[in-house]
């Protein structure tokens, strides 16, 4: 029985080591560690990313799989649940880094599984209307800075028939 961690790192602010790092100082010790990287939890599903296509093909019943929250398997709801019940049928127990939930399908309680099933739900949901924000942002020309805490100065903008707040940069004032 083996121990796998895997970690999902789409983003500038992720890294591998951050995953890796809180996985062990929560007691977890993988065996394997895979990682895909730049790859969208929205639009690529697991089983088509090339480490999650190694998950399925290298974990066997007994074994566990570590992520450090369900959103690195995945940001849609579909894929997700399809992905955390083909694991569990196939007696693969999965365990969160972040509140040590565990997935592994001996719960018989209705409760549990609607519980297990709510929480993919809601992170799918947030996922949806996360993007939802950035395409309402996006056609009122608010553009995410790179930089944070900068300094800004906001405006008013009416939008789709109500009114957005508008970040932009203050210029720097000279003192002589």
């Amino acid at each position: 029985m083996k121990t796998v961690l895997y970690c999902r790192v789409s983003t500038v602010d992720q890294t591998l080591d951050h995953q890796r790092t809180q996985a062990q100082q929560s007691g977890f010790t993988p065996d394997l560690v895979l990682a895909d990287h730049g790859v969208s939890g929205i639009s690529t599903r697991l089983c088509e990313r090339p480490e999650g296509r190694r998950l399925f093909d290298i974990l066997r019943g007994g074994d566990t799989l570590v992520v450090r929250w369900v959103d690195r398997l995945g940001r849609n709801y579909e894929d997700v649940t399809d992905a955390v019940r083909e694991f569990i049928r196939r007696g693969i127990r999965i365990e969160t880094v972040i509140n040590r939930m565990v997935f592994d399908g001996t719960t018989t309680d209705p409760m549990q599984q609607a519980i297990r099933d709510s929480l993919v739900a809601f992170m799918a949901a947030q996922t949806s209307a996360s993007g939802r924000r950035r395409l309402a942002g996006a056609s009122c020309g608010y553009k995410r800075s790179a930089a944070r805490h900068v300094p800004t100065r906001i405006r008013s903008s009416p939008c789709a028939d109500r009114r957005i707040i508008r970040l932009s940069k203050v210029p720097e004032t000279r003192r002589d």
